[in-house]
């Protein structure tokens, strides 16, 4: 098997979704210090890239719609908490961890985050790395890692922003800076807000939801950021950023037909009156001398949120037995130093040194606060080896190592808080890789990656509504990823990428059945284990055409099995087996654009039992016209055909809707 399907990822140099030129003096600068790269692989270890024109031209307004855009990643939904989730080459948000400028920010408790409470209005790139990803992306960047990096201002004034009407809401933001050479500053305010979304008028209605407008499918996010740097040098750089976030959304009811589901006859009524967080984090990078470098990164993260579940429809009352009001409270503190030094004109190396600690507070109303907390440590060295100038070696090994701190667990009988066991687990990373330029224009990868992830404290610790029983001694799950790929330019209108990949995960943490009998509820429990085998194998190809100076054209393709070795019967899910991507952009004369686009997404499976959330091709289209000096107007359509689709069996997406906005830019 593994000869046949030899898997790759290809190392796409830079390269951003769209073709948009660097020199274009529209786009926002790049924070390039909160880039993770080797020393002078740069432009060969980023995977894939949608910068801010694609952003703009795409009207995507979260990350989660933004990474939509790419080969090797799926869209996928959290139905029952209304959460976007994406899956890199079959690898879910806990495998593949979310960081900003280089820092992460995903939940301390799950590993989760949800990126639809990310707006991509501040932000100049969003980056995504799979297969070998560099080892100063710290631990459990099991399937990658994706990193959006912030803005820089290039000018010594800039000013950019939109307001604007969506369907059911609005949104507005700006962002203003200043560049005067050795000190600059960055600054960013915006609002997403809608109140509703409509449902497709060939959505049926159901006992939860009649239709028209999608009940309880509202969402605010603000977010507020600023970013001040010093660089006294061109070698030498010092920034501290901090970024705000208010959040709150509801969660909108299941309306799906599956009996086998347990919100069919129990249905959650869930709102989120906030979902907080602040960073805080200062980033640096001293030339030594002209050969090495020293960067730090140093950070606070904090997350609160509250859920509300409430005992029916009118969301009024918090009485019934499953009603409740559950809090978190979340921090993370950490640093991470970074070492490069060009050893000789062949020969670079990177070094790492990292701490995490993790903070994880909740509780119920009405019962004491529990405390769960994790402190995790990395060591980690990078090479790159040029055999000849045509061939480099990249080689990759890193040292992580999880201990537990405090661990609370609280038993609602007794009313007592006592303390789970102690616990701790080590792992390794190792990776290589080998890069053939066959000429300036087209490139041959391989790459062989052993990457794991480490046991989050619910996966450690939870009981799952007292339906499981803790497991405080889980061990790392490991993956073994293979990449082969092509990056080139036939012609100077066509450029060609593709990759075959393969993993084969080992010590998944998989639920088992039947561990202990519960004989108060007269019930078996089940257990989290190391007990899962796996494999996931697919391609990814992608093609842009220049048609003309004015047309362009692009599709990406997407095609990914994955197999349940150790229970072939649970069907993995959120994952459809085919996606295809194509868009065709005509800029008609100078300040007037257009441009259509279609998703095709495969069936997929919503429950491990075989539920199914069917295929779907939606198309949307959007146009722009500049009016005068900063001004533009842009307005587009979202599917366009009104299909009535859902990501996850039960909740569906919305139906055709619209946007409008005026966009200013000094």
């Amino acid at each position: 098997m593994l000869s046949r399907f030899l898997v790759s990822s290809l190392f796409i140099s830079q390269v951003s979704f769209g073709q948009s030129s660097q020199s274009d003096t529209s786009k926002p600068g790049i924070f390039e210090l909160g880039e993770v790269v080797i020393v002078s692989s740069k432009n060969n270890e980023i995977n894939a890239v949608v910068d801010s024109r694609d952003l703009e031209q795409f009207a995507t307004t979260n990350v989660s719609k933004a990474l939509d855009l790419l080969p090797g990643v799926n869209l996928s939904a959290v139905g029952p908490r209304n959460e976007a989730m994406v899956y890199v080459r079959g690898f879910d948000l806990r495998q593949v961890p979310l960081q900003i400028d280089g820092i992460p920010v995903y939940i301390p408790y799950d590993g989760y985050v949800d990126l639809a409470r990310f707006t991509t209005f501040d932000l100049a790139q969003v980056q995504v790395f799979k297969g070998y990803t560099s080892v100063v992306y710290g631990p459990n960047a099991l399937g990658g890692a994706i990193n959006l990096i912030s803005r820089k201002p290039v000018k010594k004034f800039e000013l950019s922003g939109a307001s604007g009407w969506l369907s059911g809401g609005y949104r507005t933001n700006v962002n203003v800076g200043s560049n005067l050479g050795n000190f600059y500053i960055q600054a960013g305010a915006s609002k997403l807000k809608r109140d509703y979304f409509p449902l497709s008028k060939k959505f049926t209605p159901s006992k939860n939801e009649d239709g028209g407008d999608r009940d309880n499918s509202w969402n605010s996010d603000g977010k507020y950021n600023i970013k001040i740097a010093l660089t006294p040098n061109n070698k030498s750089e010092y920034a501290l950023s901090y970024i705000y976030q208010h959040g709150k959304k509801g969660t909108p009811v299941y309306s799906g037909s599956d009996t086998l589901n347990s919100q069919f006859k129990n249905p959650r009524f869930w709102q989120w009156p906030y979902w907080d967080k602040q960073s805080l984090y200062f980033i640096s990078k001293t030339a030594i001398d002209s050969s090495q470098y020293f960067k730090t990164r140093l950070y606070y993260d904090k997350f609160k949120n509250l859920l509300n579940s409430y005992d029916d429809a009118t969301f009024s009352t918090i009485t019934r037995p499953f009603a409740f009001k559950s809090y978190y409270d979340d921090y993370t503190l950490g640093g991470i130093v970074e070492y490069g030094k060009i050893l000789s004109a062949r020969d670079n190396l990177t070094a790492t040194a990292q701490y995490k600690y993790d903070v994880h507070r909740e509780h119920n109303e009405g019962e004491p606060e529990r405390t769960m907390s994790d402190k995790t440590f990395t060591a980690g060295i990078e090479n790159e080896f040029k055999l000849s100038p045509n061939v480099l070696l990249l080689t990759g090994i890193a040292f992580h190592n999880r201990s537990s701190g405090k661990a609370q667990d609280y038993n609602s009988n007794t009313k007592e808080v006592t303390n789970h066991a102690s616990n701790g687990n080590s792992a390794y990373n190792l990776q290589g890789g080998l890069e053939y330029r066959l000429n300036n224009v087209n490139l041959l990868n391989l790459s062989v990656a052993r990457k794991t992830r480490f046991a989050t404290t619910k996966d450690r610790y939870s009981y799952r509504l007292g339906t499981a029983i803790p497991n405080p001694d889980l061990k790392a799950e490991y993956a073994l990823n293979y990449e082969l790929g092509y990056k080139g330019t036939l012609s100077s209108k066509i450029t060609l990428q593709a990759a075959l990949f393969y993993s084969k995960i080992n010590q998944t943490i998989q639920m088992v059945s039947n561990v202990k009998f519960d004989s108060t509820r007269n019930a078996w429990q089940s257990q989290l284990q190391n007990v899962g085998k796996s494999e996931y194998l697919g391609g990814e190809a992608g093609i842009r055409y220049q048609v003309t100076p004015a047309i362009e054209s692009g599709l990406n393709y997407t095609y990914i099995r994955r197999k349940n070795l150790a229970n072939p019967d649970l069907k993995f899910i959120d994952v459809p087996r085919h996606k295809l991507f194509a868009f065709v952009q005509y800029e008609i004369k100078e300040g007037i654009s257009f441009q259509v686009n279609a998703n095709y997404n495969s069936k997929r499976y919503s429950t491990t039992y075989g539920a199914v959330a069917g295929s779907f091709v939606v198309m949307n289209a959007s146009a722009r016209i500049h009016v005068w000096r900063w001004f533009s107007v842009e307005g587009g359509i979202y599917n366009i055909a009104d299909k009535n689709y859902a990501l996850v069996e039960g909740y569906a997406e919305a139906g055709r809707n619209y946007f409008a906005n005026i966009i200013y830019r000094l």
